[in-house]
């Protein structure tokens, strides 16, 4: 595997698709194995890097899902699109090492390796990539009154730390990149304050991937304070926000519209670069 640079150069865009029948946004619609399959067919065929597979809900008040539910849900995805650029969506090793058998490229963790003892050895004994995420608490109760003294360099020294928990225990240092977790834990002023400060997380010079498409913020800010998701243009917005400051991966549920976007702006991107350096 190629450092995570190489593999994803920026922007690239991974694709959603959860086997679940409660995710906040998607829940149910790829449930059955052959609707999971079809739906990370399409979104290759419409430019995705890689697409995230989870069977496991993550959203605020989400239960926990048992193992063998688990590997019910994803292997015969997995099965069925193995050799195809995935990443498997999961805080246990098990549905982690059985992903990696499958060819998983990247192992989506968003407990950064806190959820399971033997998850950094897993990834650490493959040629995966690893995405860390900042979470605080459980997705049961993370939404509940979340306080920070100040967000951002709180989820920065939690990453920073899990950084070297993860190189310390085996992973290469190339295969890592960060994510700030929006909307883990986190309130509309706190995604928004995370988003504006991304430099804080580049410093420590790993890839930054952000996940805020459809998120909740997205609809409150656009002034529905009972909001349960936000829309695509909204989500687009806040994609185009975070390539401005520097974000490499892109986790999105509307694949072809982000890609077009992050297309133009990166050509937007280099032209004005090339101008500055003439």
């Amino acid at each position: 595997m190629r450092p995570i640079e190489l593999r994803f150069p920026r922007p690239s865009v991974m694709g959603i698709v959860n086997v679940t029948p409660d995710s906040f946004s998607d829940g149910g619609l790829n449930f059955e194995a052959e609707t999971a399959i079809a739906s990370a067919r399409r979104m290759l065929e419409e430019g995705a890097a890689i697409v995230d597979i989870g069977g496991e809900s993550t959203r605020p008040g989400a239960s926990a899902v048992g193992l063998e539910e688990e590997l019910r849900r994803v292997i015969p995805v997995l099965e069925a699109l193995a050799g195809a650029p995935i990443s498997i969506d999961t805080s246990k090793a098990e549905v982690a090492r059985r992903a990696l058998e499958f060819g998983a490229e990247l192992v989506n963790d968003v407990t950064a390796l806190r959820g399971d003892p033997l998850m950094a050895e897993v990834v650490a004994s493959s040629n995966a990539c690893l995405c860390l995420m900042h979470l605080r608490g459980e997705p049961r109760t993370m939404q509940a009154a979340p306080h920070y003294q100040d967000v951002v360099s709180e989820v920065a020294a939690f990453l920073e730390e899990r950084l070297a928990f993860a190189v310390a225990h085996g992973v290469r240092e190339e295969r890592i990149c960060l994510d700030p977790g929006i909307g883990f834990g986190k309130t509309v002023e706190h995604n928004l304050a995370l988003v504006n400060r991304l430099d804080v997380l580049l410093a420590f010079g790993r890839p930054v991937l952000i996940g805020f498409s459809r998120k909740r913020s997205l609809g409150r800010l656009l002034g529905d304070p009972e909001a349960r998701r936000g829309t695509t243009a909204a989500s687009i917005g806040a994609a185009l926000a975070a390539f401005g400051r520097g974000v490499s991966i892109f986790r999105v549920h509307d694949v072809r519209e982000h890609v077009e976007a992050l297309t133009v702006a990166a050509a937007i991107e280099r032209a004005s670069a090339a101008a500055d350096g003439a």
